[in-house]
């Protein structure tokens, strides 16, 4: 086998004045506090060029999701199948969907996203990809490390007696009943991958599973506490840094976070506390080669008549309604449009001990925490946020539970058991789980 090689990309990718921030639904860009970026890494040496790459974004679905992948692919010199593309998920940040911003300039509903930047930040990260390529370093092996972060993640859900949802926990909760519930279903493990060229350190890829705002909503533009732990840590080791939100859908700050501006440094520092743990506690393996798999799914589209075609297009023309029901629909309209198209959910996996998974959509945290029971046999990173074509995808219980998820998830109920079914081939977790 020839030597791995390993290269790192990065640009900025912050928002101009004036524009939309999380799809036109808050007030848009009114300054910029910290900037955003899209990292990301190419693996080379094992077949088909790996990249894996996030974006300090809200979302990007759809169309949008599949032209950035594509063109990550075409700098790679590799196929769209073999391109991870994420999003962090902070909320003062533009959210993509090119299709319904078509839509909604048509129906001359508030802008959600300017297609012009858009494409400007496409051509910035598959440029810095590129001009990376030249630069890869050899890696001879991968490192694994894990630590609980504490006073941060919190279950959004919280149930009552009758087991409906009596509590939506927000990012931001200043419901003194709500923050003194029970944290709830949590993966409380941030997990690191690294690679190294013998005792050198050449990148470091975050997981960890959490909505990441402290505050949002004034126009300040912020990749918030998850942003800035991971250029905290990386400002002090010198080591190029991904970070990579898990399967947050149902997570949020909401216990440990009254939405103060003086708590984001504090949650910036619990989150770079474990990244640090995680680090120290690392142990390395010589790896030779790894293995793609993919898996194209469809999650079939909401079958209530409030999320068919003809209510959508009405909400979206609805000039009385707010920006944030009107754009909905049209993301509802996006996501009914590529019906027939799948959606990819893809593994990296280093000799079956290390398996990193890559899920589309707002997964809830339940996804994450099965793919590591499936396989309790190995180590397994997960992340979620890729194509956020679906939105959220709860557990088929959680849409007879209620609460503010199944409500506006795009895909329906037998979405857990298509995902599932593919994590489970992906992991090739027959007999190997508990």
């Amino acid at each position: 086998m020839p030597p791995l090689h390993i290269a790192t990309f990065a640009c900025d990718v912050t928002p101009p004045e004036d524009h939309p921030l999380c799809g036109g639904w808050i007030t848009p860009v009114r300054g910029v506090d910290d900037p955003l970026k899209a990292l990301g890494v190419v693996l080379l040496g094992a077949g088909k060029p790996v990249v894996l790459c996030a974006v300090d974004w809200t979302g990007v679905r759809n169309e949008a999701f599949r032209a950035w992948r594509a063109a990550l692919a075409d700098a790679a010199h590799t196929t769209p199948e073999h391109v991870s593309l994420h999003c962090v998920h902070p909320h003062n940040t533009p959210f993509a969907d090119l299709e319904a911003e078509r839509l909604i300039a048509a129906a001359k509903a508030p802008k959600s996203l300017d297609l012009k930047y858009f494409d400007e930040c496409v051509k910035k990260s598959a440029d810095a990809l590129k001009a990376a390529l030249p630069k890869a370093v050899r890696f001879t092996h991968i490192g694994v490390g894990a630590a609980e972060v504490k006073d941060v993640a919190s279950n959004r859900r919280v149930l009552g007696d009758d087991g409906k949802v009596k509590f939506t926990r927000t990012s931001a909760t200043k419901s003194k009943e709500a923050r003194d519930a029970p944290k709830g279903l949590i993966d409380p493990k941030l997990r690191t991958l690294s690679f190294w060229d013998g005792e050198k350190a050449r990148a470091a890829l975050h997981f960890y599973a959490c909505h990441p705002m402290s505050y949002y909503g004034d126009g300040r533009v912020s990749a918030d506490f998850c942003g800035l732990a991971r250029q905290k840590f990386q400002d002090e080791t010198s080591v190029f840094q991904v970070y990579f939100n898990g399967c947050g859908g149902n997570i949020t700050a909401g216990k440990y976070n009254d939405g103060s501006k003086e708590n984001r440094p504090v949650l910036r520092d619990r989150i770079y506390t474990a990244m640090a743990a995680a680090w120290k506690d690392t142990k390395r393996h010589e790896v030779k080669e790894w293995d793609w798999r993919f898996e194209a799914i469809k999650l079939s589209a909401r079958k209530e008549p409030s999320f068919g075609a003809d209510e959508s297009t009405k909400a979206l023309n609805d000039e009385k309604a707010v920006a944030a029901k009107r754009n909905n629909a049209a993301y509802q309209l996006a996501w009914l449009k590529r019906k027939d198209t799948p959606i990819e959910v893809n593994c990296l996996d280093f000799g079956g001990k290390v398996l990193n998974l890559f899920l589309p959509g707002e997964a809830f945290v339940e996804y994450q925490l099965a793919a590591t029971k499936m396989r309790s046999d190995a180590i397994v990173n997960v992340a979620s946020y890729g194509d956020d074509g679906p939105g959220y995808i709860p557990t088929a219980k959680a849409y007879l539970e209620g609460g503010y998820e199944p409500t506006v998830a795009l895909a329906g109920p037998d979405s857990e058991e298509s995902l599932t079914t593919a994590m489970r081939k992906l992991l090739k977790a027959e007999g190997k789980g508990k």
